[in-house]
């Protein structure tokens, strides 16, 4: 009985611990994932985008995989689907 009284501290040291990496690690990643697959879905021929590369560009098209961007010089960029990190800011 000693034992188990014993351990109930650094149990509740580990539970609490581990609730405090959920709540400040895994719970906002989640969030962060979840506004990325909308944002992915929400795109449309015409949205106004900006990748993780830092282009700013239209969506010219969009494949199951990959984006066509047409920037403001005119220049066609194929780039990764994922690699669409925003919406662009309005003017």
């Amino acid at each position: 009985m000693t034992e188990l009284t014993s351990l109930l501290p650094l149990l509740f040291f580990f539970v609490l611990m581990f609730g405090a990496m959920y709540f400040f690690t895994i719970r906002p990643q989640r969030k962060r994932q979840k506004e990325q697959e909308e944002l992915l879905l929400a795109i449309k021929k015409g949205s106004k985008v900006v990748t993780s590369g830092g282009i700013y560009g239209a969506v010219e098209s969009i494949e199951d995989t990959t984006v066509v961007l047409k920037t403001e010089s005119g220049a066609l960029i194929k780039v990764s689907k994922v690699s669409v990190v925003a919406r662009q800011p309005q003017r």
